[in-house]
């Protein structure tokens, strides 16, 4: 199966309303006068870091891209469970989980290690309380919604390739994303929708405009990025962790962002980038497993 096929064959089975079908970031739950919102991401050797890697980097890195998918709900972090496959400089990763932890004032709540052979893979569990309720969803947009980002995108990708080069460069946005805990605060009661760019910004814009059911029309000359000359490699690598959300047209986000498009009736395609219909998601970002094959 390839992901698209794996995750509507789990929609099949038993989900708590809090799974949200499986269509969202996260899960959000209501336990008494709490909203919980939990999310789950993993990272593997050789496909979401470069095996030269600093295990420092990796662990920070792991830390940031689940308490991103927080962030894009609104939610201030409670604690989180890791899942460790041991391995070489296992120390290193221990610094930087501590780096992590420590910088966003996130507790370790436990989890599991394994051994094993073969490309490492590490799994955590993030685990954070909804700042605001509603909780923002990726199916909240509405017609007339400004669409914006936070952020530069493409940093990210280049440090990748620094990294992957050996070259001189700052490779600190890809080594060591930065999850917008603050502004997706901020933005919380006030977003329609909101997402975390991880997969590439033209995917993810695809993905919100599937879930909220209408076009998002995006112009290409207004998103931020940091290298103009590689435009749609900026908006379609990916790692970049900024948010992606929609506000009523006329209201001015409260944090740094920049307007890049506007949520339409649903037209032809999901998506529409510099008026071009967009029909379906192939090389619109990172996928586990395209369709295509």
């Amino acid at each position: 199966m390839n992901e698209t096929e794996f995750i509507a064959t789990l929609r099949g089975l038993m989900l708590h309303d809090g799974a949200r079908g499986l269509a969202d970031d996260a899960a959000v739950i209501e336990i008494g006068a709490e909203t919980l919102v939990l999310t789950h991401d993993m990272m593997i050797e050789g496909r979401h870091y470069l095996p030269q890697q600093d295990m420092a980097d990796v662990a920070w890195k792991l830390v940031a891209v689940n308490l991103s998918d927080l962030a894009a709900k609104g939610a201030e972090p409670v604690g989180i469970l890791l899942g460790h496959m041991l391995g070489e400089n296992d120390s290193a990763f221990i610094e930087g989980l501590d780096e992590a932890l420590s910088h966003y004032g996130v507790p370790l709540l436990g989890g599991d290690t394994v051994a094993g052979d073969g490309p490492r893979a590490f799994g955590l569990t993030a685990i954070g309380r909804a700042s605001h309720t509603p909780v923002p969803s990726r199916a909240g947009a509405e017609i007339g919604d400004a669409v914006f980002v936070t952020g530069t995108l493409g940093a990210a990708m280049l440090g990748y390739e620094t990294l992957r080069d050996e070259t001189d460069g700052d490779t600190t946005a890809y080594a060591r994303p930065m999850a917008r805990l603050a502004e997706g605060r901020d933005l919380a009661p006030l977003a329609h929708s909101m997402m975390d760019i991880s997969d590439g910004l033209l995917l993810d814009a695809f993905r919100m405009a599937e879930a909220s059911e209408l076009s998002i029309a995006i112009d290409s000359g207004e998103v931020p990025v940091v290298d103009p000359d590689r435009r749609h490699d900026c908006m379609t690598w990916g790692d970049d962790y900024e948010l992606l959300f929609t506000l009523p047209d006329g209201t001015f986000p409260p944090v740094p962002a920049t307007r890049i498009g506007s949520v339409e009736p649903r037209g032809f395609a999901p998506l529409f980038l510099d008026g071009e219909p967009v029909i379906n998601a192939d090389g619109l970002g990172y996928r586990h497993a395209p369709d295509s094959e």
